[in-house]
């Protein structure tokens, strides 16, 4: 059987926004003992890729490329949040970010490129909608978390310009207590917007 990666394709956050999250939620995690993200997991997921077979990598990589290069770097901030499927019975807790129009267009466009570049590659994604969120925690089972949506809620992060997708490896267990351990492989540009003075 050929040999395959557990990958996706991603917005990180800057030092200075995943800095300031976890600085918000460092002096609250011990109120629950949730699966908290650690900061080198804070990202946002364009497209979930289970399994990648190797032989078809190279061509996954030019067609991210090339997804990433048709679409204009945006500003935004990681804001708000909530929780999957619902604060009532949450089994996620997740921050949002906070997109004008025009950049919410231009993140859900990336998502569909993203998605469709790895389609195009014959990799099989998991179909589910694009929802733009940041996991925080994974909780063991399903809980109620309106308090903590309630805080999510107040959160506000410095604003920074989104302007590459990274292309990460996932090794499950692999990490420190157990979590998977990331491997940027690969990143892409995407397009300065006119009023970035690139």
């Amino acid at each position: 059987m050929a040999a395959t990666l557990r990958m996706f394709a991603a917005l990180v956050p800057p030092p200075e926004a995943v800095d300031h999250l976890d600085g918000f939620l460092d002096v609250r995690r011990a109120a629950a003992p949730y699966r908290w993200a650690t900061r080198e997991q804070l990202h946002l997921t364009l497209a979930f890729l289970a399994e990648v077979e190797e032989r078809r990598l190279d061509d996954l990589i030019e067609r991210l490329a090339r997804a990433a290069a048709r679409r204009t770097a945006f500003e935004t901030a990681v804001a708000g949040g909530g929780a999957f499927p619902n604060a009532g019975r949450a089994r996620v807790l997740w921050a949002g970010l906070d997109l004008d129009e025009p950049a919410r267009t231009e993140l859900d466009r990336l998502a569909t490129g993203c998605r469709a570049a790895a389609n195009r590659a014959g990799i099989a994604l998991d179909g589910q909608r694009f929802r733009p969120h940041v996991t925080l925690a994974r909780l063991g089972r399903p809980t109620e978390v309106s308090d903590w949506v309630r805080l999510l809620d107040s959160y506000a992060g410095p604003r920074w310009v989104a302007d590459r997708v990274v292309l990460v490896a996932s090794y499950l267990g692999e990490g420190a207590g157990g979590r998977p351990r990331y491997e940027e492989l690969e990143s892409f540009a995407l397009t300065p917007s006119a009023g970035s003075g690139s």
